[in-house]
Parts: structure tokens; sequence; C-alpha cells
């Protein structure tokens, strides 16, 4: 089978779509900087698959280290490129890091992608290059708007560097699959969501608190136009989202794509409130969470949930796993590392 360079693969979703491409067959080579991982995963990853993947902790970052590992693996026949910075808020306060972690280093791949034989590009984006959309669902025509913040801008610029690649190379294959809110934790719990320090996502911050870790959840508003006040996400479980990477890969690899640059809503269809976040949580795990309302927090749009049905029809791929499922996955995962840590 292919050979398939995944960068960031020690992180929360790299991880997870490392483990399907070996499901599948894949031969897997990651790289990763540690920024934001650790390299134990490589274990939890073998222990769940049974395969030990080639890795090369690397820093994209450094151009002359990226050209000598495509040099030596010169047979890579497709690429996931997850690895990039991913909190709102540090990127607002720190813009620059940003721009040269998630933009300078993709630049990089892409330019040594030129010169393979095979160049079959899976890139991870977000739903927030619509920032606030004007129509729920959210379908792929929704118009792109200015981003809300650095990180944002950072996952818009890409796509049109990786469209600019296409357009001028015929030869070169892209999917962009814009991805709503990942959550959740692969069925062993040998690999979920660590983040380093104060989660910036709810979900962790729900488990934690749950477990003990965070005294308490702030819940950011209560007065938004929606059912309860809260907002409104599409939660998608992460093994979910990690086979949709597969199956983008297996397009571009067998050639069906209609075109060498195409976009794809990855999600499930559905809007979950925070406050409907809470309630799953603390019926599937039987926990009463310490929670409180707080003032709104700035940049948080109302509402975002995606129109699958383009990813559903063209790509044949669709979520299985419901919230309730998802949020059961993340606190096994919590209390398993807690556990074992």
């Amino acid at each position: 089978m292919a050979k398939i360079l995944v960068t960031g693969g020690l992180g929360f979703i790299g991880s997870h779509t490392v483990v399907e491409l070996q499901n599948e067959g894949f031969e897997v080579v990651i790289i990763d900087n540690l920024s934001n991982s650790s390299e134990d995963v490589l274990d939890r990853i073998t222990s769940i698959t049974g395969i030990k993947p080639l890795f090369e902790k690397l820093d994209l970052k450094e151009k002359s280290k990226v050209q000598s590992f495509f040099e030596k693996h010169s047979d890579i026949q497709g690429v996931i490129h997850f690895a990039a910075s991913k909190a709102v808020g540090e990127s607002v306060e720190n813009p620059l890091l940003y721009y040269e972690n998630n933009i300078n280093t993709l630049v990089y791949v892409l330019q040594e992608m030129q010169q393979l034989e095979t160049a079959n590009f899976i890139f991870s984006s977000s739903c927030t290059v619509y920032g606030q959309a004007d129509v729920m669902p959210i379908t792929e025509d929704a118009p792109v708007k200015k981003a809300e913040s650095p990180y944002g801008n950072t996952k818009q610029i890409g796509e049109e560097i990786i469209q600019d690649v296409c357009n001028i190379n015929s030869d070169f294959n892209g999917i962009a699959l814009r991805y709503f809110n990942p959550i959740g934790a692969h069925e062993g719990a040998k690999i979920g969501e660590l983040p380093i320090g104060v989660p910036q996502n709810l979900v962790p911050f729900i488990t934690q608190t749950a477990i003990g870790l965070r005294e308490q959840l702030s819940v950011f508003g209560d007065d938004y136009p929606t059912h309860d006040g809260t907002c409104i996400r599409d939660y998608i479980h992460v093994v979910d989202l990690a086979k949709a990477h597969v199956v983008a890969l297996q397009r571009l690899l067998v050639k069906k794509n209609t075109s060498n640059y195409e976009t794809f809503n990855i999600g499930t269809g559905k809007g979950s409130s925070v406050l409907d976040v809470i309630k799953s949580f603390q019926k599937v795990s039987g926990q009463k969470l310490n929670y409180k309302i707080a003032d709104r927090r700035a940049g948080d749009v109302i509402e975002a949930y995606a129109n699958t049905e383009k990813a559903n029809n063209i790509l044949g791929w669709k979520s299985q796993s419901s919230l309730d499922d998802a949020l059961a996955s993340a606190w096994k995962w919590e209390q398993n590392i807690r556990k074992n840590s």
C-alpha cells in the first residue's frame, strides 16, 4: 500500500487518523515537533494497531530539514497536513507566531511535494473560514468571510495557497477538509485529546472539571438568539473525522476527484448548544458538572453547523457516532489518563 506522510501525526486528530490509515493498510510516516503532543502517543498508536509508524521529530519551520526529509522519503504518495498552531486566543495575542508556524510550514511542504512523482495533499482546514455564516446549515458555497482571528486567517490563506498551486500544476491534487468541532476519543481510550495547559476547547474542559482538575466550567453567554441562549456548534466524533481523511485520500489515489482542488465540510449536520453538550455529558457520565454562566467571549460566533450533503454524496462518507457516543468516549479517555498518570 501507499506510503503516507502525516504531519502533526501525534496530535489529537493526527493520531486518530494514523490509526485509521494503518487499519486500511497504509504505510505511515509521522512528522511532529512535539510542541503540543507527546512521543508516548507513538506507543499508544502501536498498541492499538500492532504496527509502529515511522516517526521523525522535525520542526517544519526548518526548511533544510524538510528538504532532507523529502529526499529520504521520495516515495511518499500522499500527505495529510495537520501540523499547525490552533488556539484562537493565542493567535490574537501572537499573530506573527501563527503566520510563521502555519503558513511557512505549509509552503515548505508544498515546495517539496512539487518534486514528488505523485502529489496528493489533504489539508486540515476549518469551519472558521466561514465566520458567522448567514444561512444554516453551512454549505461549501457559503462565502468565506473576513477571519475573526489570525488562526482563522491562516486557514483561509492556507486554502488559497493550495488552490494557487493546483491552478498551475495539473499533477498536484488537493482536498481541503473544513471540519467543525472534533471531540471524543478512540474506543480503547488509548488516544484522545490531551491539551497542554488550560484547555481551549469545551469538551476537555468539561471532562477535566468532572474529574476534579478544574474547579468550574464557564459557559460564555446565555443570551444568544438560540433555543437556550448558548452558542451552537457541530460536534463530530474524532474517529468519524479521521475516517473522512482516509476516504478523501483514497479519492485522490484512485483519481476519482473531479477537479484537482476540492473542498468538503466534515461535520454531523446537527447543531448542539453548550448546554446541550453539558446535559449529554451529565447523562452519559452520571457526573453532576459544576458550571456557571459567564459573560460572552469576544470572537465567538452564535452558531455554526454543517450541511454535509457534499461529503455524504461525493465522498461517500457520513458521520456515524452521536453526541452521547462522543462524550462517553471522551469521559472514558479522561478517566483512563488520570488513572495512569
